[in-house]
């Protein structure tokens, strides 16, 4: 083999090495990941946000939290979903590092909630014809109130384990003590007292051990960095929000035939705090499609993570 042919063969390795580290490198930029940032909806709301971009979107979905998590409740289904949608989560308002403020500047309440919803929409500037809204818990009766004001504000809601009627007899007894004024201030107090246990053990009560599950590192300790985070605590976010909660309710089931964008209700079958017959109710009243997910607790997409982004990709078939 002559020197003029060996020089060609090096040369010739060492582009088929540099075509395979770029299409490397190409192939580690393209891997999805989640974006935090800050985004100000007024002068007295920001919010933490996660953002999971897509090379080529069909559409954008945007997540909704309950108590006590925080965004990265989401992130799981998030990055499972980032090749075919980009894929938005936030903080509410006294959860995680998201504003709060004082009770007299903000009531926390549904309804104010709903605002908060709407303006994220518009300053995010996503597409609301190529939108898919799932809520959970607290986040659920804002995202049902504003569709009620905006029947264009997503081409569907996904809701569930939450509650939208004063059913009280359907809800835990600590909420119930919540939505009574008499024992609304005992209650926030004992929220606050038990954070450890309440961050511990409030995603798998109920559960039998079989179907229990963990969360991961990070997400518990966000909860808990974000539990004390600014004038006021989750838990006093959370009993804000149930001092209006009745009213907001019983707003939503009087204007209930206004509702017009499409509703999918989702309910995990053993959930302890707010009782499947909640969201067979809710799916009858509204003619909705209704999924009840058998050894299901309160919390299905940190259980089944794969059903949720299941009734994603559903919405937009």
């Amino acid at each position: 083999m002559t020197m003029a042919t060996l020089r060609r063969l090096f040369a010739a390795a060492a582009m088929i090495s540099s075509i395979a580290t770029v299409t490397h490198a190409e192939d580690r930029s393209h891997q999805p990941r989640a974006n935090i940032s800050f985004i100000q909806i007024d002068n007295d709301i920001t919010l933490r946000r996660s953002v999971v971009h897509s090379l080529d979107p069909k559409g954008t979905v945007l997540f909704l939290h309950g108590f006590p998590e925080t965004m990265y409740a989401w992130k799981e289904v998030s990055l499972a979903l980032a090749d075919d949608y980009e894929v938005h989560a936030f903080d509410w308002p006294g959860f995680g590092l998201s504003s709060r403020p004082t009770t007299d500047r903000f009531s926390y309440a549904p309804m104010d909630y709903a605002r908060v919803l709407d303006g994220y929409i518009e300053k995010a500037h996503i597409d609301r014809s190529k939108l898919t809204i799932y809520a959970t818990d607290i986040g659920a009766l804002p995202a049902l109130l504003l569709g009620l004001e905006k029947p264009d504000i997503a081409r569907t809601i996904i809701v569930g384990d939450f509650a939208p009627f004063d059913r009280p007899h359907y809800m835990y007894e600590s909420l119930q003590k919540l939505k009574d004024r008499r024992s609304a201030a005992e209650a926030r107090e004992q929220l606050n007292k038990n954070r450890a246990d309440i961050l511990e053990n409030a995603f798998r009560r109920g559960l039998a051990k079989e179907v229990q599950f963990e969360l991961s590192a990070r997400f518990r300790s966000d909860m808990a960095r974000g539990w004390s985070y600014g004038t006021l605590t989750t838990a006093d976010a959370f009993a804000s929000y149930y001092t209006h909660f009745t009213r907001d309710q019983q707003y939503f089931e009087a204007n209930l035939d206004k509702l017009r964008t499409p509703v999918k209700v989702v309910w995990g079958e053993g959930d302890l705090y707010i009782r499947k017959e909640m969201g067979v109710e809710l799916a009858e009243q509204l003619g909705a499609e209704l999924s009840i997910l058998p050894d299901t607790g309160h919390y299905p997409h940190l259980q089944k993570p794969e059903r949720t982004v299941e009734e994603v990709r559903a919405s937009f078939r």
